[in-house]
């Protein structure tokens, strides 16, 4: 038996459009998963899926803004439409709010914890109950290392990001001790830090914390695509059937050090 094959499975992926969710899609594919894609945009989740269908398995483009409920309840009612069921969720759609306490606005401080916080309860609330009726699903979410680590640096202050991804965390082992008797594993990951469309146009051109970063982390580098689609995968199969609410980082090792 192959602990890591999806066939048959039907992923949901978050935050498909781009960076770690785009790989994430491609990951699930490969192991055999046919793939739900929402994103807000719509374009960008039409040349993915075409992609995808070209490896074998099916693939449904779907506009959703998470932060929206009406819109998350149109998106799961069309993915379950199309496929019957959903056995994956990987919520992964998130924003990195920069600034502190001190000047953000609520408006910020909202849509930090509207995208990375309210999303990922929306989503499970519209996909847990078919999840629970058929007495199967995985749910991985995508938090941070910033979830329990903070950046010194003023101009890399992002307190509302680091509340959003704090709460991510309290968020799964609440959802992981409810449902598992439901077999219905919940597990999150707290990636350090990747290239992707939210950092290579802030962390990545901020030299001074890229020297520190490459200096501290026993890797010696930021991750790179596809790195984290392994523990995915672990947290998507049958490979860990027996865990739930565990939280794996994946940085190279900055955060032991």
């Amino acid at each position: 038996m192959d602990l890591f094959d999806l066939k048959g499975r039907v992923a949901v992926v978050t935050g498909a459009s781009s960076g770690l969710g785009a790989d994430a899609a491609r990951a699930y594919a490969a192991y055999g998963a046919d793939v739900a894609l929402l994103a807000r945009r719509k374009e960008r989740l039409d040349a993915l899926a075409g992609e995808l269908r070209g490896q074998g398995v099916d693939a449904l483009p779907v506009a959703c803004d998470v932060s929206d409920e009406e819109s998350i309840k149109a998106a799961v009612k069309e993915v379950l439409d199309h496929f019957g069921r959903i056995d994956i969720l990987l919520n992964n759609a998130g924003v990195a709010v920069p600034g502190g306490v001190e000047t953000l606005t609520p408006e910020e401080w909202d849509r930090s914890m509207n995208v990375n916080v309210k999303g990922i309860y929306l989503m499970c609330k519209y996909v847990v109950p078919q999840m629970r009726e058929r007495k199967y699903g995985k749910i991985v979410n995508i938090a941070s290392i910033n979830a329990t680590l903070a950046d010194k640096v003023p101009e890399l202050w992002r307190h509302s990001y680091n509340a959003s991804k704090a709460a991510v965390r309290g968020l799964t082992i609440g959802m992981a001790a409810s449902y598992a008797a439901d077999n219905i594993t919940v597990n999150s990951i707290g990636p350090g830090l990747f290239e992707s469309e939210m950092t290579e146009n802030t962390l990545f051109k901020h030299e001074g914390f890229m020297n520190m970063y490459n200096g501290i982390d026993p890797a010696s580098r930021p991750g790179r695509r596809g790195e984290l689609n392994g523990t995915i995968i672990y947290f998507s199969s049958e490979a860990s059937s027996y865990v739930t609410g565990q939280h794996v980082i994946v940085d190279g090792g900055f955060s032991i050090v």
